[in-house]
């Protein structure tokens, strides 16, 4: 059974036991972040598969903020960066990514993560609207993005969590299952044989199945619940106001320099690739006023 993509997360759970899952389908999500980035395919793939990890993340760990994860490296990829923040009404999250690259560099398709990222690490940023901002690091030492991020979770000493993570051209989709500490009602094998039924799912199934019959294919022996789908979508936090405030912390001298050099300063934002533009008597509204956003519309 294919699926009439819609963009969704699809939280379920096992009845009786101490396991939980979550499945995120991306479609026009990600012809978004496409749409504004004409990325290789090797590297799109890849940025597709942080894009689903973040999604499925976030929700777990029901963040009210900004979740970012950054894969650094130092080879012909030097960043793929995946961010969400908290949506409004009925839609759960907004999404958006970039990738930075060696334009120069020769890349094929069958690149493994190593050959694009070199030496690199995972950072994963947590910086709620309430509370203190939390920022943990892992090494990529796995083969693949969902396993760089279980070790993650493993090192962090949070809850066990797997992933599976798929994209194309077309669609970013990922599976997540996460251990709920354990209750001695509870049955004592789920985990591993959870796990084990998850290890048979497919990139294509993840890609073209809905959730419910994706769910019977992998557990149609199991007690599975599965809850309402919330909406996800593509979404940037940019704003006019918050570059006018970022250069209102620059030194004056420094922005009068630029002005007189370029005639204006010109900023776009790396997600949505936005222009917003700072006229010579922008410019000298923010020094004046720097928490005051210029009246001036690009």
């Amino acid at each position: 059974m294919t699926k009439m993509f819609t963009d969704h997360l699809q939280r379920f759970l096992f009845d009786d036991t101490d396991v939980r899952g979550e499945i995120v389908s991306l479609e026009q999500t990600w012809r978004h972040v496409q749409d504004r980035h004409h990325y290789p395919d090797v590297i799109a793939m890849r940025l597709g598969e942080l894009l689903s990890a973040a999604a499925l993340l976030t929700a777990t760990l029901k963040l009210d903020g900004i979740m970012t994860i950054e894969v650094r490296g130092a080879g012909p990829v030097t960043l793929l960066m995946a961010e969400s923040s908290p949506g409004n009404g009925d839609l759960e999250q907004q999404l958006r990514g970039i990738a930075r690259w060696d334009e120069d560099a020769e890349l094929s398709q069958d690149m493994s993560l190593a050959e694009l990222l070199g030496n690199g690490q995972i950072v994963i940023t947590l910086d709620p609207r309430n509370g203190k901002r939390y920022q943990g690091i892992v090494a990529l030492e796995q083969d693949t993005l969902a396993g760089c991020l279980e070790h993650y979770f493993m090192q962090s000493e949070q809850l066990p969590t797997r992933l599976w993570l798929a994209a194309d051209g077309e669609r970013s989709a990922g599976l997540l299952l996460q251990q709920l500490p354990q209750s001695d009602t509870q049955d004592a094998d789920a985990w591993p044989r959870l796990s084990m039924l998850a290890d048979t799912v497919t990139s294509e199934e993840l890609l073209t199945l809905e959730a419910e019959p994706l769910l019977f294919r992998l557990f149609n022996e199991e007690q599975t619940r599965v809850f309402t789908p919330v909406p996800v979508a593509f979404g940037c936090t940019c704003s006019r106001e918050r570059f006018a405030q970022a250069l209102g912390r620059i030194d004056p001298d420094e922005l009068r320099s630029i002005v007189e050099e370029q005639g204006q300063i010109d900023t776009h934002c790396h997600f949505c690739n936005t222009h917003y533009a700072f006229t010579a008597a922008d410019v000298e509204s923010l020094i004046e006023s720097p928490e005051a956003p210029s009246p001036t519309v690009h």
